[in-house]
């Protein structure tokens, strides 16, 4: 992969993850779930100016890089739902909203691209723009009932994603925008051994998330590429998993990205010495700020969870993010302006850390 690392231009660059909290209005936008109509809202002259509002935001707070606040989507995931039917309505406890349920077949091809266009006309920040990877939406909206006649197995589903997904890359790599990145929160629960024990195999998991990112991302050219991982984000109550990264570092090396987004702002996240294992190449999005909770990390808090990444490696591969999007779905517990103290403070250490290290 020809990679073309951009976040590393502006010394401790600071940007999101990807979602911002969508407030009521933005919400009531979308209709109740993804699909064509929801189609047609997302790209509403109402939405576009929404969007227009969350890209201010986040140039108000200071950001180097900034996305759409992903107000267009119902979720991270179900975007695949607005590129391809085949998915219905799943209200379940313990589902996702949507499940597959026919074979899909892609109706808004490049939708990803199109939400980076639309960006793109609205900053001259650096800009990214995230979709899911094929083994998140395989957990996610895979059900051995409900989606057994169009796919027999979850990995088949899985197969199925990867070049529905590795075509929105092609496009997005075509629009100019600076980073595209995959979100794989499940490879990253799997650090805990509880979640582990619920599976027969979990090396296989891991490899099989590894495999298939690779797969998504192959021959993508032009454009930085970012894995993010992180211990899902529950809100209030916090987050999905504990443990440090150290039982899936192996899977993340094996993976041919650019720059790794990962969290280290909550306790649960391990040992930042970790950093030092990572390729020495790769670029990181050191997760510095907490998204979850109501406390908001003072520059300063920010400024020393950086200084000790320094310790295990260079200062000129980092930049700085929130641990996830604050807004993983549609609805979210976190105030928007919450959000933006905490981005301020973010962007203020920034500074701060380039005035240091200089």
């Amino acid at each position: 992969m020809a990679s073309k690392k951009i976040t590393n231009r502006v010394p401790f660059a600071s940007g999101v993850v990807g979602s911002l909290p969508r407030p009521t209005a933005v919400q009531d936008i979308l209709p109740e779930h993804p699909g064509a109509e929801s189609l047609d809202a997302a790209r509403s002259e109402r939405m576009d100016r929404a969007v227009g509002y969350s890209v201010i935001l986040q140039e108000m707070a200071g950001l180097d890089l900034v996305t759409d606040g992903e107000w267009r989507r119902h979720s991270y995931t179900n975007i695949i739902a607005d590129i391809a039917d085949g998915f219905s309505p799943d209200p379940r406890d313990g589902r996702w909203g949507i499940t597959v349920t026919e074979p899909m077949e892609v109706r808004s091809p490049g939708l990803a691209a199109e939400e980076a266009r639309r960006l793109l006309k609205l900053t001259d920040r650096m800009t990214k723009v995230c979709l899911p990877s094929p083994y998140l939406l395989g957990e996610r909206l895979w059900d051995p009932e409900m989606s057994a006649k169009a796919y027999p197995t979850r990995d088949e589903f899985i197969d199925a994603l990867v070049p529905i997904l590795h075509e929105e890359l092609v496009q997005l790599s075509k629009t100019g925008v600076d980073v595209v990145q995959i979100d794989e929160p499940h490879l990253c629960v799997l650090v805990d051994p509880d979640v582990r024990s619920a599976f027969d195999d979990p090396q296989y998991e891991m490899s099989l998330a590894a495999t298939k990112i690779n797969e998504v991302i192959h021959g993508i050219e032009g454009v930085q590429v970012a894995l993010h991982v992180c211990r899902r984000n529950w809100g209030r109550q916090g987050w999905g998993a504990k443990g440090g990264y150290e039982p899936i570092l192996d899977t993340m090396k094996r993976i041919s990205v650019d720059q790794y987004v990962i969290e280290f702002a909550i306790p649960d996240a391990g040992d930042v010495a970790v950093l030092k294992e990572l390729p020495e190449d790769a670029l990181i999005g050191l997760g510095s700020v907490e998204c979850r909770l109501e406390h908001i990390d003072t520059p300063e808090e920010i400024v020393g969870r950086v200084d000790e990444a320094i310790k295990y490696v260079d200062p000129g591969r980092l930049s700085l993010n929130p641990d996830c999007g604050f807004a993983p779905g549609k609805s979210s517990e976190i105030p928007l302006d919450e959000a933006y103290l905490k981005l301020r403070n973010e962007a203020e250490a920034s500074r701060v850390l380039r005035d240091k290290y200089a």
